[in-house]
């Protein structure tokens, strides 16, 4: 087991979690609209409105007649918020609720839980969509953020770290992540290694890091896995460079937004361009630090907590007047 592996602390989370849970949800509905009213006071409220309105998307032709429409995956949960129950997946329910406590308990939902790559076909709550112009019923809010929202202090500077690209990651069913650890695993200045055992994969198989331990390379790879790249926030909020093809899917940190060269550097999808990117930036310490900069200001957007939570009760207003004009 490893200690301070840099992570959220699970105990912390679940202990605000259900401390929630006894504050009277009626408290929470009386304080929604004077949370609403004080965006417009705020010097950032065109970031909040823009933001709001990223995540949530829907249009009259993405919703359709959504009451009537059949629930082809199973996994969808629809429900009034006040019938909505735990499921295995305990965070993506506390993370909802969070929000969602403040709205009319009548209210219905549509909740799916986990690593979503399509779009579902009525309007639904969910972690992560697919980057592209037709994703109007993934409606976006910031779950499992215990896994995904982890910003180090990172207090080594770019130049005192070491000349390496590194990889540290599951395999297994994820084709993108094999294909690189066939093409780099042992080169020189690569440090490649799969934190899972696939049978005929044994020699890649290597122990955990810690994210401070991770953080001691230059660039780090940011893979997709069954989504997006789970460490790709925390390499940004570093002093490291995030390095990664183009990404095909987006949550609450708006993925769909970063700009290879520019927050990240991004290399062909087939990974042919990885060392002679590497090396350029390495070499390059000046070009290197303004990305990792242009990333820091980047992260930033998503570090105060009560302009987070205005963001998200805001996306769910917007989806719960989208449903209710729809009727």
């Amino acid at each position: 087991m490893i200690i301070n592996s840099g992570k959220n602390p699970k105990w912390k989370y679940y202990l605000k979690a259900y401390a929630r849970q006894l504050y009277p949800s009626s408290l929470s509905r009386g304080r929604l609209n004077h949370l609403l009213e004080e965006i417009d006071k705020r010097a950032d409220a065109d970031e909040i409105r823009s933001r709001a309105a990223y995540y949530c998307r829907i249009t009259p032709e993405s919703i359709g007649n959504w009451e009537s429409t059949p629930v082809i995956h199973p996994a969808i949960q629809r429900a009034s918020i006040g019938t909505t129950r735990v499921t295995r997946q305990k965070v993506y329910y506390h993370d909802i609720m969070e929000f969602a406590r403040f709205f009319d308990p009548n209210q219905r939902i549509n909740i799916l839980s986990g690593d979503i790559t399509y779009v579902p076909e009525v309007p639904t709550i969910v972690k992560s969509r697919p980057i592209h112009s037709e994703n109007g019923n993934s409606v976006l809010l910031n779950l499992n953020k215990i896994r995904h929202f982890i910003f180090p202090n990172d207090k080594v500077s770019f130049d005192a770290k070491e000349n390496s690209v590194l990889f540290r990651g599951k395999i297994k069913g994820k084709e993108n992540r094999i294909r690189f650890m066939e093409d780099f695993y042992g080169k020189p200045g690569i440090d490649a290694g799969s934190i899972d055992t696939v049978p005929g994969r044994e020699l890649w198989h290597c122990e955990k890091l810690t994210i401070r331990q991770q953080l001691r390379a230059k660039t780090i790879m940011a893979l997709e896995g069954n989504d997006v790249a789970s460490n790709l926030k925390w390499i940004m909020a570093s002093n490291s460079l995030a390095v990664t093809p183009r990404m095909r899917f987006e949550t609450w940190f708006m993925e769909g937004t970063l700009k290879g060269g520019e927050h990240y550097v991004e290399i062909a999808d087939d990974f042919s361009d990885l060392e002679e990117k590497t090396d350029y930036y390495q070499s390059h310490p000046a070009e290197a630090r303004e990305i990792i900069d242009n990333a820091h200001r980047y992260v930033a957007r998503f570090k105060d907590p009560h302009r987070e939570k205005l963001v998200s009760l805001l996306t769910l207003k917007l989806y719960f007047d989208a449903l209710n004009n729809s009727r």
